[in-house]
């Protein structure tokens, strides 16, 4: 409880609001439920967030920026590019250890055609960080020229957000290990 009394009110917000949308997307994102887990008003978060888009926005923002700061962490403590990108999937992993949750990028791009302008943005950011980063490993790992790295990237990323939405539909984690497996096996990812 010390820790959360630590964290600022916009902080706390952000941080339910990506709980419940890593499980209900943002259709689910329910502002009256949200403020009572968060234990404020629900007229305080428009205090902190004007707009449900507004806050889907933050919370997509800030997911994506959580994930850039792993992929550089991963980069950064792993001298070996392929060992990077056979690690790669541990960061869609975690979500399915987290009860079950699922990628918040995977969620709100099923629900692509009821989102904000404002949101999509961020969420294709978090496509678009996840590519470049798989695109500079590729290259680094001399597995593919810079030429082709993108398509590979997105091969990648599509895979592994694929395995994680087919894992979290049958609720076992094993079936995403598994299809990682596969995927190195068939050389989309480095054995």
């Amino acid at each position: 409880m010390e820790k959360q009394a630590s964290i600022s009110s916009s902080d706390r917000i952000v941080l339910v609001a990506t709980r419940i949308a890593q499980a209900h997307g943002y259709g689910g994102l329910n502002l009256r439920a949200l403020a009572e887990e968060v234990g404020i008003k629900a007229a305080s978060l428009y205090h902190h967030f004007p707009s449900k888009a507004d806050l889907a926005a933050a919370v997509a923002k800030r997911y994506w920026e959580d994930s850039a700061a792993t992929l550089e962490t991963l980069s950064a403590t792993i001298p070996d590019p392929a060992d990077c990108l056979r690690r790669y999937p541990e960061t869609f992993r975690k979500s399915l250890e987290n009860d079950n949750r699922m990628c918040l990028s995977s969620f709100m791009t099923a629900e692509y055609d009821d989102l904000p302008d404002v949101v999509k943005k961020e969420v294709q950011t978090f496509t678009d960080v996840n590519v470049a980063w798989l695109s500079k490993a590729l290259v680094a790992a001399e597995i593919v020229s810079s030429r082709d790295a993108k398509k590979r990237a997105r091969a990648i990323f599509a895979a592994v957000a694929g395995a994680q939405l087919m894992a979290r539909g049958r609720s076992d984690i094993t079936l995403f290990d598994a299809l990682i497996e596969s995927y190195s096996a068939a050389g989309l990812l480095p054995a």
